[in-house]
């Protein structure tokens, strides 16, 4: 199904459900998951209010949900079980599954070892 700019626009929700709004064009109280995170929120259960629709020419459109900013609310904060679960996973990833040692930075998973095991003739040359 090809959309248009056009298509985008529906405000009572006839079309798709809910009300669908053009990409960049939302009207002011709405806010996406990402936005709401930067004023500190979240949805907080709260159903997906609107949507916004961008298309494209060789595939589906493009889909961002859009939630109530006046229903969001704050983000819960981190406890200190939390923080030490995150410390711990973050040294997990510096610790190389192929020689055990702490690399000093995070593994690429790209490579799934340290650059020195991944590529041990060029750490010889240089």
């Amino acid at each position: 199904m090809r959309l248009t700019l056009a298509d985008c626009f529906d405000p009572t929700g006839e079309r798709f459900g809910i009300p669908t709004f053009p990409w960049r064009l939302a009207p002011d109280g709405y806010a996406t998951r990402r936005q709401l995170r930067v004023r500190d929120l979240r949805p907080g259960g709260q159903d997906i209010a609107a949507q916004l629709l961008r298309p494209r020419r060789k595939r589906g459109p493009l889909v961002a949900y859009l939630y109530r900013i006046d229903q969001a609310k704050p983000v819960r904060p981190m406890t200190p079980a939390k923080w030490a679960a995150l410390a711990k996973a973050n040294a997990a990833r510096q610790v190389c599954p192929e020689c055990r040692r702490d690399a000093g930075y995070c593994i690429p998973t790209s490579l799934g070892m340290c650059v020195t095991c991944a590529c041990p003739d060029e750490q010889r040359a240089a």
